[in-house]
């Protein structure tokens, strides 16, 4: 018989846990991903100094875990070395993914993420990664996961294989911050240095992913400075960057459902990249005179 894990049915977690319970059921065997337990393996709770884990949508966990770590100690001190990648926010499934094996779930077997999650956090994890100098591990090389039609923890987000129209965000290897506008010709000389600059209005969608959904309203849109790009073309591409550049949308965002900004940035192949952004608000007067100064302005290139 098939145990469920030991919390109460109301408060399990969300629709990937209970989809796990139901291809459980449906399985009469564990197959050769999915396990029977070995007589050392014991449940613990999950406890709360595991911040990769705690509150992942169950109460406990198998020890020995997946990646072979003993003691409860062992986990969360090497779990605690992937909080920072979950804080670029990389992949809505990265979470589950390495909670799938920091954390397995207690059932009477052991239960793998799929090929298909390992492959799909990669794709969008490994890059921020490598910004900071670190390959993806060997321990998690996705060749080594069940594939799809075995028993396995599967993907719970849609990706660019799905049909909507948005892909997956992927972090930013530059972070991306709300700047201080400390003088008009402090901004205009950013104005200046960029290839494109933009008044924008940013909506944050409702989402039930850990990544925001941000939306441009194509009727606030103020084109400064276009540059390389066609102006009609410019809401499409900041589009784009608000599509796949989860950090940076996030930190200029900073909780809010709705603001207006001015951003500028460069052109890099068939992509636009922000480097700079600054609120528009009433009191940010060094901004309001930059803005209206900028169609009498000439850049230094063009002065000369």
């Amino acid at each position: 018989m098939v145990t469920s894990p030991r919390r109460h049915p109301s408060r399990l977690g969300g629709p990937w846990l209970l989809g796990l319970l139901a291809r459980l059921l449906l399985w009469g065997s564990p197959g050769a991903w999915a396990s029977y337990l070995r007589r050392s393996s014991s449940c613990m709770p999950i406890p709360h100094r595991m911040a990769l884990c705690y509150d992942i949508g169950y109460s406990e966990m198998r020890i020995p875990n997946l990646l072979e770590h003993e003691t409860m100690t062992e986990v969360i001190q090497q779990s605690s070395s992937w909080l920072p990648l979950l804080a670029r926010e990389c992949h809505p499934d990265a979470r589950i993914f390495l909670c799938s094996l920091f954390a397995p779930i207690c059932l009477d077997r052991l239960i793998y993420p799929c090929r298909s999650l390992c492959e799909a956090v990669k794709r969008s994890c490994a890059p921020v990664m490598a910004c900071y100098g670190y390959p993806w591990p060997e321990i998690l090389n996705c060749n080594k996961f069940p594939a799809d039609h075995e028993l396995c923890i599967a993907a719970v987000s849609m990706d660019e294989n799905s049909s909507s129209r948005r892909t997956v965000p992927r972090a930013s290897c530059k972070d991306c911050e709300l700047e201080e506008a400390s003088t008009a010709r402090e901004i205009l000389e950013s104005l200046c240095a960029n290839d494109f600059a933009v008044k924008i209005r940013i909506l944050r969608r409702n989402t039930t992913t850990t990544i925001s959904d941000f939306d441009l309203d194509p009727s606030k849109v103020e084109v400064l400075k276009h540059g390389p790009l066609l102006r009609t073309e410019i809401p499409a591409r900041l589009q784009q960057w608000l599509d796949i550049d989860a950090t940076c949308a996030h930190n200029i965002m900073r909780g809010t459902q709705a603001g207006v900004f001015v951003v500028s940035g460069e052109v890099q192949s068939d992509q636009v990249v922000v480097n700079k952004a600054y609120a528009w608000q009433k009191r940010n007067r060094n901004l309001h005179q930059a803005v209206r100064r900028w169609k009498h302005h000439r850049c230094p290139e063009q002065a000369g």
